[in-house]
């Protein structure tokens, strides 16, 4: 299995490379990767030593910061590393205010890349977050004496782990690494029914890492004086369903306010050509509100959605109405604001749990989302009993990163 598993990772890297002669994400990743051993070169020396966190992408990111910020608190000396696989991930956070000494792509999975990387430093504490796993890259940090994690594990059934041929992987999992802090019972129970011992329910770091959202300022200006005395809905991270969902509102209630933030920017111009009168947040003035009233208002920038969920009495998340993905729903729910999406999530666990509770609900059809959320404009005791649902789904998760923390140090 050792041979199969190196001729996979041969043919990953050689697709990559390929899909990067015609996909400007995929040739990201790849160039990135070569300044990979130049940069930690350059910032850490062989003494150093460090605490590595790696994140598949952006949503691991924000999932695993609320621990890596807890463990630079208490080792405040160590250095701090962290990689990602996906562009996505690299390119949002490595433009950031961050903690991190090196943000870097990780190497492709070969026995000399990952050995020659790795001996550049000193990795006393590396996590994965959820579920991304390398076995040239897990065998040498064990072989260094690191101590290795996975934060906000979740094992779901198909995974290769469930398979036939998975038992290798398993075999691997149990050698490399020491600790599976488990989002969930059901992970936790499947994990245990193929040996993997070493572990314990911790619940979602990111239920802390969206508590501490609500502490900050969440102003956005001149969104008060768009929205005025109106409800509004926040459209977040929208792709074409939930922006199709935006219109049919728009159409049967002229009143309600809607922000739509786009999961790309590149979706602006479309969201313009079905809005023609709305207001691009870039453009916005007091005059224009005043001159040019609308009741659609279009984020054409990063980083705000987050803070605009703080003004939302609905939102609607998207990526749940096709196989991209459901976005991030508890950035919204931590502010008490009941929310709607596709029902395409399976590696959301929480989103079930939000619907369990009341808190939110999902649809197989974005005309039975819309035709919900304008019931909700309309029913004030519906509403207000989904956002205190919503506020209090989050409120009783237990302080994961304080969990794990404490067992990491113990």
């Amino acid at each position: 299995m050792k041979l199969l598993y190196n001729i996979f990772v041969n043919l990953l890297i050689f697709g990559m490379k390929v899909f990067s002669l015609f996909n400007a994400k995929a040739k990201k990743g790849v160039e990135g990767r070569r300044q990979s051993l130049y940069l930690v070169k350059s910032k850490f020396t062989k003494s150093d030593k460090v605490i590595w966190m790696h994140a598949a992408s952006l949503g691991e990111y924000e999932q695993g910061l609320p621990v890596l910020e807890q463990l630079k608190k208490e080792f405040p000396l160590h250095k701090i590393l962290v990689t990602f696989f996906s562009p996505s991930g690299y390119e949002n956070v490595v433009k950031k205010n961050h903690i991190a000494d090196v943000i870097c792509y990780l190497p492709f999975d070969r026995k000399k890349l990952v050995k020659e990387f790795v001996s550049q430093f000193s990795t006393e504490l590396f996590f994965t977050v959820k579920y991304d796993y390398w076995y040239n890259l897990l065998r040498e940090l064990k072989n260094q004496g690191a101590k290795t994690y996975v934060i906000s594990a979740l094992f779901y059934e198909s995974q290769s782990f469930f398979t036939s041929y998975g038992k290798w992987f398993v075999k691997q999992l149990n050698k490399n690494i020491d600790w599976f802090f488990h989002q969930t019972q059901f992970s936790y129970v499947l994990a245990k029914s193929i040996g993997l011992v070493n572990s314990s329910v911790t619940g979602d770091t990111r239920f802390d890492r969206v508590k501490q959202l609500r502490e900050r300022d969440n102003h956005v200006d001149l969104v008060e004086d768009f929205i005025g005395e109106e409800k509004v809905i926040v459209f977040g991270s929208s792709w074409q369903a939930e922006e199709k969902i935006a219109e049919e509102i728009s159409e049967k209630n002229q009143s309600v306010k809607l922000i739509i933030a786009p999961h790309d920017l590149k979706r602006v111009q479309n969201l313009k050509m079905m809005f023609p009168g709305a207001i691009l947040y870039s453009e916005i003035s007091y005059s224009l509100l005043i001159d040019s009233p609308s009741n659609v208002l279009i984020i054409d920038s990063i980083g705000l959605l987050s803070k605009l969920y703080s003004y939302a009495d609905i939102a609607v998340v998207g990526g749940g109405f096709h196989d991209a993905g459901l976005h991030n729903i508890l950035e919204a729910a931590t502010f008490g604001v009941p929310v709607i999406f596709g029902n395409k999530y399976k590696k959301n666990p929480e989103a079930d749990e939000l619907i369990s509770v009341e808190g939110g609900k999902a649809f197989e059809d974005g005309n039975l989302a819309s035709n919900f959320a304008l019931f909700l404009l309309n029913d004030s005791e519906t509403l207000k009993m989904m956002s205190e649902n919503a506020k209090k789904f989050v409120d009783d998760k237990p302080n994961s990163t304080e969990l794990i923390v404490k067992k990491i140090l113990s």
